[in-house]
């Protein structure tokens, strides 16, 4: 062990580029095998060349996400300026909650917001970068309870009627967690119905609304979402926040996944309305490629957030400091100490600008209708949906031995079972990460998802898609 490690760091940069250029997509091992076959013994000290090699064998045995055939989950590879910034702000190691301790840093987290919110079509609102969109959904969530009854800050929810939240059965699953974990109960979140395209049913959701009040529950939120988590589906914006408004209820709006469409003004028209929700949450670290995490959490009216969050610790947000205490925003935050995750994304924007960003939106995209095109037109392919409104492409690949037999309840059980093998066969041969998925009625499909980086091209997608037509043709009754 060197004294202060200083020596190491200087290797790590190195260590890193060398490791992330040699090792292949994945060295799958069981988790038992692994164990043993990494030295994860923390009880003595090591000195730094042995260090390096604990940590190169880490390395070769972790994930490459920056594979082009990482498709996995809906975040793949850095952006180059943002991994810049990640270790920028590792290194400064502070806490973004007063601007006595992050004073640059304070101003670009202010100067994101307000850049975002005019992006969102809220310019006078006001927002906080959160940990992932799971917590900015409890961030909406706890700010439209407070909106509407802002004694329960004193009182508790024991003071409150029954409340009742509203989403689509494809929306992401935290919305139940947030109905659990703040007390509300899992049976007071109702699910609507979707279209074949994965949209939420604006009808279904107003008679949902009326069913309620009627039997004297009173709505709180409905949770849109833009870019749904396997189909990429855009919930009609403009039509749920007429029923919003229609029953003063407030519209959060789950942009994690499609909130990076607003960087291209070609794609951004695919979220027409989310102007007009009360909260948006956007996790530029899924698509658009920023270390993770970095997730920004939006709302329309400005003040509320510190008004519904603070706790005025004195030891820390004293009013009577030396310099402007506005500029002390962490008490907005559930948080304490926070991450300075804006600095990752305004090292990628000041970088490449609004028009650098519309750029890589437009080419991811257009990645991911060659992605679409080609598996229409390729024998054995067959897609989930015709329609296509994030880069989400979902299909199954049908072996040449099922394709001549009835498509009953058998073969659709059969089918079920192919794909997880292909992506088994997948994984275990180092090809491709693709997910895979059920969905409603819909029995095991894939989903290959794309994002801004790796920067992806026609030959790369023509080779994920030989590589699941190879895997699948391995595929026989006898090793399901």
């Amino acid at each position: 062990m060197e004294t202060n490690g200083h020596t190491f760091l200087r290797k790590a940069l190195k260590i890193v580029e060398e490791e992330k250029a040699q090792t292949p997509l994945v060295r799958f091992k069981h988790p038992k095998e692994l164990e043993a076959l990494l030295d994860l013994d923390v009880s003595e000290g090591a000195t730094d060349a042995e260090l390096e090699l604990c940590v190169r064998q880490v390395l070769q045995h972790s994930v490459n996400t920056s594979r082009p055939t990482f498709r996995n989950q809906l975040y793949g590879g850095t952006d180059p300026y943002g991994l810049s910034g990640a270790w920028i702000a590792e290194a400064f190691n502070t806490s973004q909650y007063t601007f006595e301790v992050a004073p640059a840093f304070t101003l670009i987290e202010m100067k994101m917001l307000h850049h975002i919110l005019d992006l969102f079509g809220i310019p006078d609102g006001d927002g906080i970068f959160s940990p992932g969109g799971s917590m900015s959904l409890l961030y909406a969530v706890v700010a439209a309870r407070f909106k509407a009854f802002p004694n329960v800050k004193s009182q508790g929810m024991r003071s409150l009627p029954e409340l009742v939240l509203f989403t689509s059965e494809d929306s992401h699953y935290s919305i139940k967690k947030a109905a659990h974990w703040l007390g509300f109960g899992t049976e007071s979140v109702k699910v609507i119905n979707t279209n074949n395209e994965g949209q939420m049913s604006p009808s279904e959701l107003e008679d949902a609304i009326e069913r309620e009040l009627e039997l004297g529950r009173r709505p709180l939120m409905v949770n849109a979402t833009a870019g749904t988590t396997v189909l990429g589906a855009i919930d009609e914006l403009e039509a749920i926040a007429k029923v919003c408004q229609k029953f003063n209820v407030w519209m959060h709006v789950d942009a994690c996944w499609g909130g990076s469409l607003m960087l291209s003004p070609h794609q951004k028209l695919k979220l027409k309305g989310i102007e007009r929700a009360d909260s948006i949450s956007w996790n530029p670290h899924k698509m658009m490629g920023a270390p993770l995490q970095c997730s920004v959490f939006m709302v329309r009216e400005r003040g509320l957030l510190h008004e519904c969050n603070c706790a005025a610790a004195q030891y820390l947000f004293q009013q009577d400091k030396f310099y402007d205490v506005r500029y002390d925003t962490g008490d907005k935050s559930v948080q304490c100490g926070r991450k300075i995750d804006a600095f990752k994304l305004w090292m990628m924007w000041k970088a490449r600008g609004d028009a650098g960003l519309s750029k890589l939106t437009d080419h991811t995209m257009n990645i991911a209708r060659f992605c679409r095109n080609t598996v229409a037109q390729t024998a054995g392919f067959r897609l989930v949906t015709a329609e296509m409104q994030c880069p989400n492409v979902c299909f199954w690949y049908i072996p040449t031995f099922m394709r001549e037999r009835e498509e009953d309840d058998g073969w659709w059980d059969l089918m079920h079972k192919i794909t997880p093998k292909i992506k088994e066969l997948l994984t275990l041969s180092s090809q491709l990460m693709v997910a895979y998925t059920p969905l409603r009625n819909y029995k095991n499909f894939f989903r290959l998802a794309f994002t801004f980086h790796p920067v992806i091209d026609e030959d790369h997608v023509l080779n994920m898609l030989r590589a699941i037509q190879e895997c699948g043709e391995k595929v026989t009754l006898e090793i399901l």
